[in-house]
């Protein structure tokens, strides 16, 4: 069977564990004789049970697996055995027990239904699995527990018998509504009978009709993921971004949003700023993607209210640049833009900005020596970007310093090309001024 195939069987296969074994946190506390069967008296019993207690606060398992084995010996008390069963289990020890339980059943009572589920998942684990599912059967007869079912269906799977599990998982869910049986139901339908377009719509269903639960949605996540259905995908990070943010759960809530717009962005910028407009969840997000899709009024309405709400200056520099990139005379904006970042460079050391200034001073002619001033500062930081390098080599053509602009200049179009406009512009100037 593929790897990718077990993993539904070693969910389940856990769950049950966790569900069997969740005494294994606070082992047994009360050792009341049960009237109803006669156990060995043991003198030390009470000794052997702080014991093995404190083996279990250590973390020792294994000197506390064995600890119980004896306890049982000496008691015949079923909840020993079970204890035992348990431990053996999470170690892996699954011939011990099946030995322990074989060599024991005629005398089990009071916990025969638990010992007998770690039993039947040992017989799991080892393979056997015609001798699991007849005890399954016989199990059933006794307890009709849906949790018996489910773990008849899942030997079911391991057999190939992937229409029975079918119907044992779709009778379980009509009868329970469950997100387990559901789930149960639509792995088996998805990825062992090829009706994956039918496992899709419950899925779809059960979150039209009861919202996006995490359980639910993270299993239609991941068959959208595997169908490459970016439609569908997008839909349930959606459903689910609101789920975690009405039920407030922060942490998963950041993950979601940031799983959901690298999606948006990939199908449709358009799609992302709709998303970040009416759930209000990023702003700063928001004037990033005005910025990029050149809607520039938007962003510099945007830009100015995160400014007044926050006063964090950097939103006074991006107004500087939105200014200056929506204006059509640009020349009509330059001192107040030059204003801005001035402004801004007093507080802020950051390279971005005193590039840009330094550029505006050196390619409008204001000041050309001060604009070199801000990119050789902006350069200290980031000696390689290219953008910074194609300034410095603008500043020095303006000032007639040739050959350092070519030989800076020859760095920029070596790297990038010539596809750029303004790149190919100062190229061209450039060459021809070194001649």
């Amino acid at each position: 069977m593929p790897s990718y195939k077990r993993i539904i069987i070693y969910v389940f296969l856990v769950s049950m564990i966790v569900g069997c074994s969740q005494i294994n946190q606070q082992p047994i506390q009360n050792n009341l004789i049960k009237k109803s069967f006669k156990y060995k008296t043991f003198a030390h019993e009470d000794k052997y049970i702080m014991f093995a207690l404190e083996f279990v606060r250590q973390g020792k398992s294994e000197e506390a697996r064995e600890l119980f084995k004896r306890l049982y010996d000496k008691t015949l008390k079923e909840e020993y055995l079970l204890e035992y069963a348990k431990f053996s289990f999470t170690s892996k020890k699954y011939d011990d027990v099946i030995t322990v339980v074989e060599e024991n059943r005629k005398k089990l009572e009071i916990e025969k239904n638990n010992i007998l589920k770690i039993y039947i998942l040992s017989l799991m684990q080892k393979k056997d699995y015609e001798k699991a599912e007849a005890e399954i059967i016989k199990l059933i007869e006794i307890e009709t527990d849906d949790r018996n079912y489910e773990l008849l269906g899942n030997v079911y799977i391991q057999k190939g018998k992937y229409q029975e599990a079918k119907k044992l998982y779709n009778d379980i869910h009509e009868r329970k509504l469950s997100e387990t049986s559901l789930i149960s139901l639509t792995n088996v339908m998805y990825l062992y009978l090829n009706e994956k377009k039918e496992a899709i719509n419950l899925l779809e269903s059960y979150v039209r009709i009861n919202g996006c639960n995490n359980t639910i949605c993270s299993k239609l996540l991941s068959f959208y993921q595997e169908q490459k259905d970016i439609d569908g995908i997008i839909s349930v990070l959606e459903k689910t971004y609101y789920s975690f943010e009405k039920s407030g759960e922060s942490s998963n809530l950041d993950r979601v949003y940031k799983l959901l717009m690298y999606y948006l962005q990939k199908k449709d910028i358009n799609e992302a700023i709709t998303f970040l407009e009416e759930s209000k969840a990023d702003d700063e997000k928001l004037l990033t993607l005005y910025r990029n899709k050149g809607d520039y009024e938007k962003a510099y309405a945007l830009a100015n209210k995160l400014y007044e709400t926050t006063s964090n200056i950097d939103f006074l520099a991006q107004i500087a640049i939105i200014e200056f990139e929506k204006a059509k005379d640009k020349k009509a904006v330059l001192n107040d833009v030059i204003k801005k970042f001035e402004d801004v460079l007093t507080v802020l050391d950051n390279h971005v900005y005193q590039n840009y200034l330094g550029y505006i001073l050196i390619d409008f002619d204001i000041d050309i020596k001060r604009g070199l001033f801000y990119v050789n500062k902006a350069l200290d930081k980031a000696p390689q970007n290219l953008a910074y390098i194609d300034s410095l080599a603008w500043g020095q053509y303006k000032l007639n310093d040739c050959k350092n602009a070519y030989i800076n200049m020859k760095k920029v179009i070596d790297s990038a090309g010539l596809d750029d406009k303004e790149i190919r512009t100062h190229w061209e100037k450039i060459k021809e001024c070194s001649k």
